[in-house]
């Protein structure tokens, strides 16, 4: 574990994340006067799937999607609601 002062953590940030993501350090703890105030660890990975078209190909839209539009937007119009 490495521990250094709000002022080197300042002045150095970028090398300090550096460290983590490379892996030379697990862990940084961040003190102020001299007290643990802050631990700079790795985030996990982030899975980046593929998100656009996913679903191509899973469903089919009815051309008569459109076909209730206008009753859909009477129910959102104040006073409209029995």
């Amino acid at each position: 574990m490495n521990t250094v002062n709000m002022l080197e953590a300042k002045s150095s940030l970028s090398r300090l994340v550096e460290a983590i993501e490379q892996g030379r350090k697990r862990e940084i703890i961040i003190a102020r006067n001299g007290r643990p105030a802050a631990k700079l660890v790795p985030i996990g990975k982030v899975s980046v799937g593929k998100r656009i078209g996913v679903a191509k190909g899973k469903f089919e839209v009815p051309d008569s999607i459109d076909g209730h539009n206008k009753d859909v937007a009477r129910l959102f119009v104040a006073g409209e609601l029995s």
